[in-house]
């Protein structure tokens, strides 16, 4: 993915990883429009970002989406770098008698087919350009999942799998196709308490990792990795898999 020069859109662009990653790109030379739910938040962040372009959308809402994509391929006929950064977490307890998946399956909404159906509509226009990117935030939980919340850490697996088959489905095209996986940062995701963790990573240390990537193009494998989050997308491989597991699992209380 080149730096500058870009038509960008940004879901999930006004608040942790989506908006400074938002405001850091806008701040190399691009076009940047942000979509999020909160029009007050779109507000903020286009006021204090000059140029910026904010689009209200809840992406937990298929009709909504259709007509939010249409309206992005009419104003933005160059639009070639998509990041598919919106998503909400939670934690389900399948331990109890009565269990609520009201939050399931909201998350699988937005995090799972919000995504698929936005891309769908706007790869055409993806595909119409000379280069062009297609970027989806998923998380170090595609690697090994956080057991309070499985279907968080599901949906981000299923992300992971997904774009390894869209990767290559598109490789005769233009478009590049990339995962963004974070690891654990300081963001307001789980909550307000994720946003001072100290095992979190600060959220400006993590934006500049991540901007440093795509300026050396040091994309492994169409994966955007950061340091800290690469012994969980090794865990596996060299057998620490369970033993982040059984850590994730005492870090809820």
């Amino acid at each position: 993915m080149k730096i500058s020069g870009n038509t960008i859109l940004v879901t999930g662009g006004t608040s942790g990883i989506g908006r400074r990653l938002a405001e850091a790109l806008h701040d190399k030379g691009n076009k940047v429009v942000v979509a999020g739910r909160r029009q007050a938040l779109l507000d903020e962040v286009t006021g204090q970002n000059p140029g910026m372009i904010g689009i209200a959308v809840d992406l937990s809402d298929g009709a909504a989406i259709e007509t939010f994509a249409a309206s992005v391929k009419s104003q933005f006929p160059q639009l070639n770098v998509l990041i598919n950064n919106a998503g909400i977490a939670g934690v389900e307890d399948y331990t109890a008698d009565s269990i609520d998946l009201t939050r399931a399956y909201s998350t699988i909404q937005t995090n799972i087919t919000g995504v698929v159906q936005l891309s769908a509509a706007l790869l055409p226009v993806l595909r119409a350009q000379p280069q062009s990117t297609l970027m989806v935030t998923t998380s170090g939980l595609a690697f090994v999942p956080y057991p309070p919340g499985p279907v968080y850490s599901a949906t981000k697996a299923f992300m992971h799998n997904w774009l390894d088959a869209l990767r290559v489905q598109l490789r005769k095209t233009s478009v590049e196709v990339l995962e963004l996986a974070p690891p654990y940062v300081q963001t307001e995701l789980g909550g307000p308490r994720q946003v001072s963790d100290p095992r979190a990573m600060p959220l400006e240390e993590y934006i500049t990792e991540v901007v440093q990537i795509l300026e050396n193009n040091a994309i492994e494998n169409g994966e955007i990795l950061v340091d800290r989050v690469k012994p969980l997308r090794t865990a596996e491989k060299d057998g620490k898999y369970q033993e982040f597991l059984d850590m994730f699992a005492t870090m809820h209380d």
